[in-house]
């Protein structure tokens, strides 16, 4: 039964990147390299790990997801979708005017999203206050956020990192994607922040370091954020930027455009591979 559940939820991650495919080529632009790269911890949030019901988008007690690095909205939108809070005929709209997909997360026109983002290190902040809220308010929800490597370099994370650890909010799990570039080059050349372990360790965090696009060890790394108690906790999620596309894999210029018509059927062609080797996969299980 656990190799069926992990096989499920690599189906519905591939599903999600091709969502994201669609989503940008029908825009003409968008951010596709680190939405590829977060595909399988938003599935593992949204399709496993998190309290939530997509009829009750609203439910007080749900948990929470604030994706702080907003620009990656294309694989949040294909998840949302596919778990049943809206049309998925909606994400053919992304970036369009009117559309509730819009460039980046709103939750004034979209309910579920739990934390409109944009400028990079303010969605942490957010999480932030909305675990501090449910400690407040004696409620059990937990909340999770996302950050991108290039967004560490924001000094608004490294107050949330402290400030998260000085009220002891361990019902707020931090993720970082890790995939090492960002839109002028390599993490590591613009402005390395590195080594996070440390970093988060000194000021009183719990921290695990993962690969953020193998399954298991995700499931495995929210199932020991959950037991640590007294101290927030960062999962390092070191992933591959373009993940499951060829010719974006680990290309730091795929971070902001669209694929052209040639473009776009190599990176369907591509995801429609994995996907046929995952049924086979599934049918023989």
């Amino acid at each position: 039964m656990e190799d069926q559940k992990i096989l499920r939820l690599k189906k519905i991650a591939n599903d999600v990147r091709l969502s994201i495919i669609e989503e940008v080529y029908n825009a003409k632009s968008g951010h596709p390299g680190g939405a590829l790269s977060a595909a399988d911890i938003i599935t593992c949030l949204y399709f496993d790990e998190m309290n939530i019901d997509p009829k009750n988008p609203l439910l007080p007690t749900r948990d929470r997801f604030v994706l702080s690095k907003g620009h990656s909205c294309p694989a949040l939108y294909a998840a949302m979708a596919l778990r049943g809070y809206f049309d998925v005929s909606e994400l053919k709209k992304f970036r369009h005017l009117g559309s509730i997909t819009s460039g980046h997360p709103d939750m004034k026109i979209l309910k579920g999203i739990d934390m409109s983002a944009g400028s990079l290190g303010q969605g942490f902040s957010c999480a932030c206050g909305i675990a501090l809220a449910a400690k407040i308010d004696k409620l059990d929800y937990r909340t999770y956020v996302m950050i991108g490597d290039g967004e560490s370099q924001e000094g608004q994370i490294w107050e949330a990192t402290m400030f998260a650890a000085h009220y002891k909010l361990d019902n707020l799990c931090l993720i970082i994607d890790n995939n090492g570039l960002q839109i002028d080059g390599k993490v590591k050349d613009v402005m390395n922040t590195m080594p996070y372990a440390s970093k988060f360790k000194s000021f009183g965090w719990n921290t695990i370091s993962i690969d953020g696009n193998n399954i298991e060890q995700i499931l495995s790394a929210f199932k020991q954020a959950k037991e640590a108690k007294g101290k927030p906790t960062v999962i390092i999620a070191k992933t591959i930027k373009g993940k499951g596309v060829s010719y974006m894999e680990n290309v730091a210029s795929w971070h902001g455009k669209a694929p052209n018509d040639e473009q776009y059927q190599i990176a369907i062609n591509d995801l429609n591979a994995i996907a046929k080797k995952l049924d086979e996969v599934i049918e023989y299980v």
